[in-house]
């Protein structure tokens, strides 16, 4: 069940494309909330609006909003747009989207006369946080670079909820995005991962993908319940269709989860589901850190599947200070956290000096 109530818009708080912050009152209780103006139409001062509150009395991980469900004004709302393919399909907010590949969609024959990615380079990671400093490095490198964007739907949903890919964009750091699944709303829609794939090369003539999930990974604790499984996969198609994937490992050495310490038990999982190979990129590190990383990959025989590249990448520090990027993961930053960024530049780096073509 959900914990709805019953509110009036306040103040607007931001906008851009797709979505609107506010503060909305209820009881005497002022809160923020979101509104995906595609799902639940433009949203105004004094509306009065149901809102859906279940995450954040879980404290769950959403930024500490509640979201709008439904506005008041709106007797009737008829936004339907182009395209026959259901997103959030047979709930009360499912949307039809037009992707790349259907039917009626002027790349539809891209599809068909699709033969193969051509060692088009993807690079794959977990986290949502993965993303802007593979981007910012891959740029800062080589500024002609056309990079496409695809999130998965195992995190957010909605691409407009990503700060992160609002100010990438902006800045023309990434070029494009994609989104699949159940993930909506970017600028070009998907129905899979091989379409993505497939539309990059072929519609956006792109020169590296990014796939990486949107903000708020799920996990349980348990070693395959939670949603960055879905690299293994990712991986697997992008080798399928004669791609070359480049895997993030998830590293770090301040988080309080012993599970997480060093290489992440995510990353190594995935590894195990893979049912194909791929690049696997870690930072050279200070040394009492990388004899611990060494000693995972060879105390498992599992890295024995994977070409494994360990390459200098302390200048990601320097692009992402240049750029002036407030990134973090998981609530810390570069300063704590350095080898997670590294690891995210050493895949950039790895692919802009042997996988990109001149």
């Amino acid at each position: 069940m959900i914990s709805v109530y019953l509110a009036k818009v306040s103040k607007i708080v931001s906008q851009r494309e797709g979505i609107t912050v506010v503060e909305v009152e209820s009881e005497g209780e002022k809160v923020l909330a979101l509104n995906y103006d595609d799902v639940t139409g433009k949203i105004e001062v004094g509306d009065k609006v149901y809102v859906n509150r279940t995450a954040r009395l879980l404290n769950l991980g959403t930024g500490g909003y509640d979201f709008i469900i439904v506005n008041l004004k709106y007797s009737e709302y008829d936004a339907v747009g182009n395209g026959h393919i259901m997103k959030l399909r047979y709930t009360p907010f499912q949307i039809n989207v037009l992707t790349m590949e259907e039917q009626n969609s002027p790349y539809h024959t891209a599809f068909e006369e699709f033969k193969s990615l051509e060692d088009l380079p993807v690079i794959v990671g977990e986290l949502h946080s993965m993303v802007a400093p593979v981007a910012l490095a891959l740029k800062s490198t080589n500024p002609d670079l056309k990079i496409t964007y695809v999130m998965t739907d195992g995190g957010c949903l909605p691409i407009s909820f990503s700060n992160t890919v609002f100010e990438l964009k902006k800045r023309g750091i990434i070029d494009k995005t994609v989104t699949i699944g159940h993930a909506f709303g970017g600028d070009y829609e998907c129905v899979n991962i091989y379409t993505a794939l497939i539309g990059a090369k072929e519609v956006l003539k792109t020169d590296v993908v990014i796939v990486a999930m949107g903000p708020g990974i799920v996990g349980t604790g348990t070693k395959y319940g939670f949603s960055g499984v879905e690299q293994a996969h990712i991986i697997d198609a992008t080798n399928k269709l004669g791609g070359k994937p480049v895997l993030i490992p998830r590293i770090g050495f301040n988080d309080k989860r012993q599970r997480h310490q060093g290489i992440s038990h995510h990353t190594i999982t995935v590894l195990e589901l893979c049912n194909s190979s791929c690049v696997l990129t870690f930072p050279t590190m200070e040394e009492e850190k990388e004899k611990i990383i060494k000693e995972q990959i060879n105390s498992n025989p599992v890295f024995s599947r994977y070409k494994i590249e360990f390459i200098e990448a302390e200048i990601i520090r320097k692009y992402i200070e240049e750029a002036d990027f407030n990134l973090s993961t998981m609530g810390r930053g570069y300063e704590k956290e350095p080898d997670f960024f590294n690891a995210c530049g050493a895949a950039a780096l790895y692919v802009s000096s042997k996988l990109v073509r001149n």
